[in-house]
């Protein structure tokens, strides 16, 4: 294949250089000569844009797609399309584009390893011998560098020889008949061949007696493949379609028709062979009925048999391919419907997930304003408790506070702590906004559950019949299963609607009043935190406490000495024995 690669300009002899290149994609390019004289360069390469325009405007005509050249040696057209039987095509060099149907029938050919043959059957004026030309023109075409009317993924070998064994040049001069035309042709491709090689092959054997014409179709088949050629060949011989069906290496396919009025549909169906419907074909086109009938009258049994079977093979065939049809709308319906699914279940996630936020900044800002309120609750104690610390000493007598104003003022801020808390529980067991939820589902392995009548939660490690075993807190116990509830969360399924549980404690804690660790902490953190540590202690009956503030440089120590010296709740402190910390821990004596 001649290729202009590329061309410069010689600028000192002001010469238009034009090299030209002999392609081969199986080895490197070869240089044929360089065109030097600027006429001759200007006409190659005005000829040679011609030749690319020419290429794009057929591309773009015919529907064209660049094929894959396969390395493998298989050759697949996806919706191949003859180009001669295109309007557009047609059109340009001949009138008689009226008796062309709108679009031809595309048609798929495939012949991948390891099988090296296809053999076509069908009924008459089905489209054999069309498939064959499509075939062979759209291989040279794509080595001639052209587009190919076939769909993408279409992908064709690099053949050295192509032949093809297609219509009857019989001469009566020449002493040939349509078999020994044929003979002779094939014979003149068996000495021509050069591998990697592509034979057409159509009606093999006709020409002569059916018998001995399919045995010798089968033997041209067969050494046409031991040469390493791939062979595309049509047929009406049953010895032929037998052999393609039954033959490692040799695929058969048979081209569809419409059982009602047994028109062709152009339409390759492969794995099976295909009646000829000589009869039938014949009686469309208008030949007598009574012709007809005394051809079926002398059908051979055998033959009759065999066709019968072929007939209801074909029924089959297309019976399977309205069932693949019908699965295939089902499986897409199927996918719909799966979209749709999870398109719901990412809405309810999303909804779910809006409501937890919403409810996390609701409790947060519940909380927030209970913590105000707690705030002001021991403001108004420090106030009141400064106030009756000042009323004392204003006194004559030793100051001292009497225990029913101490234990006054514990009550009232404690009714109003409670009183928050019971504002804010309320807020937290408000009745969320119901959320769409899935049918309920029988509880499985892994899934959380709550056991009626116990309040507990565990996950289900095991079932056996109507009992179930669950991990509740790293403790084992049994259930039935109707008692078990299906919850949320970690180890559930994701198909049980989330709830949302919240604990909310107001209550002083126990145990950790009578103690405060500020070691590490700066001198004004230590500060903060002992005021607000002897503020907790308002509304407890705690007496003494301990501030541990380790030994260090003795600044912590010396600051909240200070601090505790004017504090109005402290009645005195001092330094901890030494089996009890010593100098690293201060011991607070509080006032009544």
């Amino acid at each position: 294949m001649l290729v202009v690669r590329a061309f410069v300009t010689d600028v000192p002899h002001r010469r238009l250089l034009i090299r030209i290149l002999e392609v081969d994609p199986r080895g490197p390019d070869r240089i044929v000569g360089t065109v030097a004289t600027s006429d001759a360069a200007v006409e190659l390469l005005a000829r040679w844009l011609d030749v690319l325009q020419a290429k794009a405007r057929l591309a773009e005509v015919t529907g064209a797609n660049a094929p894959t050249l396969a390395q493998d040696g298989r050759l697949v057209l996806i919706g191949a399309r003859h180009p001669l039987l295109m309007r557009g095509v047609v059109s340009r060099y001949s009138d008689a584009v009226d008796d062309l149907p709108a679009a031809p029938v595309p048609v798929d050919i495939t012949l991948e390893p390891p099988a090296t043959a296809l053999l076509i059957t069908g009924p008459n004026t089905g489209g054999k011998t069309v498939a064959l030309k499509t075939a062979g023109l759209l291989a040279l075409m794509a080595q001639s560098g052209l587009h190919v009317p076939a769909e993408p993924g279409s992908a064709l070998p690099v053949f050295r020889t192509i032949f093809a064994d297609i219509g009857d040049e019989q001469s009566i001069a020449a002493s040939l008949s349509t078999f020994s035309w044929h003979v002779r042709n094939i014979a003149a491709m068996d000495r021509d061949l050069q591998r990697p090689a592509l034979v057409l092959l159509d009606e093999i054997g006709a020409g002569t007696d059916p018998t001995e014409g399919g045995a010798l179709g089968i033997a041209i088949v067969e050494h046409f493949r031991s040469r390493g050629a791939l062979v595309l060949g049509t047929t009406h011989y049953d010895a032929l379609k037998t052999y393609a069906s039954t033959t490692a290496g040799v695929t058969c396919a048979a081209f569809g028709f419409d059982p009602d009025g047994f028109r062709p549909t152009y339409r390759l169906n492969y794995g099976t062979p295909g009646r000829s419907l000589a009869l039938e074909v014949a009686a469309r086109l208008g030949l007598a009925p009574s012709i007809i009938q005394t051809a079926r009258q002398h059908v051979d049994v055998k033959d009759a048999q065999l066709q019968d079977h072929l007939a209801r093979v074909d029924e089959g065939l297309r019976q399977l391919q309205r069932d693949r049809a019908a699965v295939e709308r089902e499986r897409q319906t199927l996918r719909a419907a799966e979209g749709d699914l999870h398109a719901r279940e990412s809405a309810l996630r999303e909804r779910e997930e809006q409501f937890r936020r919403k409810l996390g900044q609701r409790l947060d800002e519940r909380v927030r304003e209970a913590r105000r309120e707690i705030d002001a609750v021991v403001d108004d104690l420090k106030k009141r408790t400064s106030v009756l610390v000042t009323r004392v000493t204003s006194q004559q007598s030793a100051p001292r506070l009497t225990t029913g104003d101490a234990g006054a003022a514990r009550v009232q801020a404690q009714s109003a702590i409670d009183e928050v808390a019971q504002r804010l529980r309320a807020d937290v067991d408000a009745p969320a906004p119901p959320v769409e939820a899935p049918p309920a589902r029988p509880v499985a392995v892994g899934d959380r559950v709550a056991v009626g009548g116990f309040g507990l939660e565990g996950v289900i490690v095991s079932t056996s019949g109507k009992q179930a075993e669950i991990d509740v807190r790293g403790k084992r116990m049994r259930a039935d299963v109707s008692d078990l509830r299906l919850l949320a969360g970690p180890g559930r399924s994701a198909n049980t609607p989330a709830s949302v549980r919240v604990n909310v404690t107001l209550q002083p804690r126990e145990g950790l009043l009578s103690e405060l660790n500020v070691i590490g902490c700066s001198v004004d953190e230590a500060i903060d935190r002992t005021e607000r540590f002897l503020d907790e202690t308002l509304v407890t009956e705690q007496k003494t406490i301990r501030v541990v503030h380790g030994h260090g440089t003795g600044q912590l120590r010396r600051a909240i000495a200070t601090l505790l010296k004017d504090h109005p709740q402290v009645e005195s402190f001092h330094t901890a024995p030494p089996n009890q910390g010593g100098g690293g821990v201060t011991v607070v004596e509080l006032k009544e």
